[in-house]
């Protein structure tokens, strides 16, 4: 049976590798492909946070009646990422190896421990109070 902690921890981990392919790209200095990894992670991750504040978010807090627990601080972290993304696409742009290598370094920490509060926190408890929404919900996610 097909989990919502699974496919969207599969998310993550299709985001982790463009993120990384980026970095080595920037590292090189091989502008072209930095900038076409960076759109694919930009777009996987932007994708992926739409679809947790679109369809899981508001699952959650329409069955748990909160919207003020960890969706609220999950929607605040992306916020912090969404800026970030900003930052790095600047640095891009630019051919700024150093200033995208460092911001990354913010970034990774950044959505190392949002990931690591999703997956080992969220949506296990979504899994658990939305089973009887599970298939209806994975169809929406993917």
């Amino acid at each position: 049976m097909e989990t919502i902690t699974a496919l969207l921890t599969d998310q993550h981990n299709i985001c982790d590798v463009l993120f990384a392919q980026t970095e080595q790209a920037v590292a090189a200095q091989d502008w072209a492909l930095a900038t076409a990894h960076f759109n694919a992670f930009h777009s996987a991750t932007a994708d992926h946070f739409n679809r947790e504040e679109q369809v899981l978010f508001p699952a959650f807090e329409s069955f748990t009646g909160n919207s003020q627990g960890p969706t609220s601080v999950m929607r605040f972290e992306h916020t912090q990422m969404r800026e970030l993304f900003d930052e790095l696409k600047n640095a891009l742009n630019q051919q700024d190896s150093d200033e995208y290598l460092g911001l990354s370094e913010n970034f990774l920490m950044l959505i190392r421990q949002h990931n690591a509060k999703e997956e080992q926190i969220l949506y296990p408890m979504t899994d658990r109070i939305l089973n009887h929404q599970r298939a209806e919900l994975l169809d929406h996610l993917k």
